[in-house]
């Protein structure tokens, strides 16, 4: 989850995609060039779940992105698969 939050705060697109699930990926990612990520909490983690908060700033105004994520193992590398609908 660092990882990916790290890339997306640099723009590192390509890392996002390598650590997307082939099964849930877009086939192409665009960066926003509007959006500037500021922080990262980690609120919990289980086994293949990670809820966080990002932190980031669009045009001036902040914002926070809460999520609950599902990742998955393959090939000895975790990737993210998809946003959890419920918090349960």
């Amino acid at each position: 989850m660092r990882s990916r939050y790290a890339a997306y705060a640099v723009g590192d697109l390509d890392h996002v995609f390598r650590t997307w699930h082939p099964r849930t990926r877009p086939a192409e990612l665009e960066p926003d060039p509007t959006l500037t990520w500021t922080g990262l909490r980690i609120l919990g983690a289980s086994e293949d779940r990670v809820e966080f908060v990002a932190s980031y700033e669009r045009g001036g105004v902040p914002g926070e992105r809460h999520e609950h994520s599902r990742f998955e193992r393959r090939g000895g590398r975790w990737v993210y698969v998809d946003e959890i609908d419920d918090a349960t």
